[in-house]
């Protein structure tokens, strides 16, 4: 298993459980760094490993009316101020070649969206730069096929990558997580993360707009804990149902400590194993 290392932050190979956290999308400084500096604050008192994620641009989203976010530049300008605040390490989405560049001069790490997965050149690109990238598996890809994904990331020479698990497409409107998926996986060598919280998702399940099912956040965490993943990636907002993205599926912050205690216990207890 490769140890990739996110700021101070390392990630896999007998680290401890690590955690990609944050607002689905930047909304403002406020919420964004009202949520960075409690997560900090709640990983540091269970020993988690933190890394704070919020995109500066969400260019997936179901309707052209939807918030996309503040874009570029004033959004890496709040996750740079999160940075020199908190003293964690933030990462983003990347969605063009044009995009990699800036971001990586700011970012500690880069993600590739799950509908962007296969995209060569930007997979090469994010690659080039040297930085630690998390790739999110496209919803239509098996788990072996991420192999593929794997190999054109490091035919550069970087093998700072992570891999995370979102779900995959299940008919219309539907997601389900297919456990066995951790351990194929698993078994391509690097550290590999379960988004809890876009796996819970209705994909255009209300029209204008992603649905889903918080109810379900914490007995899928828990099984993929269970299952040997090396990291958690979670979306997490003051007041959920108020959020401008993913208000179905993101979880109240005052409510994440709770969660947290219980999946590092499951970490612990299988690491044992």
């Amino acid at each position: 298993m490769n140890e990739v290392t996110v700021g101070q932050v390392r990630v896999g190979k007998g680290n401890p459980l690590a955690l990609i956290a944050g607002p689905c999308v930047i909304e403002n400084e406020e919420v964004t760094l009202a949520t960075a500096g409690r997560l900090r604050e709640i990983c540091d008192d269970l020993k988690l490993s933190f890394i704070f994620k919020s995109s500066y641009d969400k260019a997936n989203r179901t309707s052209i009316s939807s918030f996309r976010g503040p874009g570029m530049e004033k959004g890496l300008r709040i996750l740079n101020d999160v940075r020199n605040q908190f003293g964690v390490p933030v990462i983003s989405d990347v969605h063009s070649v044009e995009e990699v560049k800036p971001a990586a001069e700011v970012l500690d790490a880069l993600q590739i969206p799950a509908f962007l997965s296969r995209q060569t050149d930007l997979v090469l690109s994010s690659s080039r730069t040297g930085k630690p990238v998390n790739i999110k598996k496209g919803q239509f890809l098996a788990p072996w096929d991420v192999k593929h994904v794997i190999e054109k990331f490091v035919s550069t020479g970087n093998k700072n990558l992570m891999i995370t698990e979102r779900g995959t497409s299940f008919g219309y409107n539907n997601l389900i997580v297919d456990f066995r998926g951790f351990a194929v996986l698993r078994s391509f060598g690097y550290p590999v993360f379960f988004d809890v919280t876009h796996s819970l998702q209705l994909p255009g399940g209300e029209g204008v707009r992603t649905g889903g099912q918080r109810e379900f956040a914490e007995p899928l965490a828990r099984a993929a804990v269970a299952a040997g993943v090396d990291g958690l990636f979670i979306e997490v907002h003051p007041n959920p149902n108020l959020a401008l993205s993913d208000a179905s599926t993101m979880l109240p912050l005052n409510g994440i400590e709770i969660l947290l205690r219980r999946l590092k216990t499951v970490f612990e207890t299988v690491r044992e194993w």
